[in-house]
């Protein structure tokens, strides 16, 4: 692989990512901002309330939406890019495939 296949593969700010935590066990899904030592900086929103918030964006209706988070390293135990798998699209994609907004743009 090259620099720029590498460099593509890397988690940057920017990139729709999944989070997930323990103690509370919890997920999160969203738009990374910065990763360093003591945690993660990102916007989004917790994974349970994902299709109700697009549901809520389609409506046209009221709903508390994607803010911005810090987590503490300690609580992190995995981040994963957000990619479309085995023909099932990214939760990015579906986001802009039902509500014809751009994450990015949120």
């Amino acid at each position: 692989m090259n620099t720029d296949q590498n460099e593509a593969k890397r988690i940057n700010p920017g990139t729709p990512v999944v989070i997930v935590m323990h103690s509370p066990r919890e997920k999160c899904w969203g738009v990374l901002g910065e990763i360093n030592a003591s945690g993660i900086f990102f916007r989004g929103i917790d994974l349970n309330a994902f299709d109700d918030w697009i549901g809520a964006i389609t409506h046209d209706e009221p709903f508390i939406g994607i803010t911005d988070m810090f987590l503490p390293m300690w609580r992190i135990e995995r981040i994963t890019r957000d990619e479309s798998a085995g023909g099932v699209p990214s939760l990015a994609d579906q986001f802009e495939l039902r509500t014809g907004k751009s994450i990015l743009d949120m």
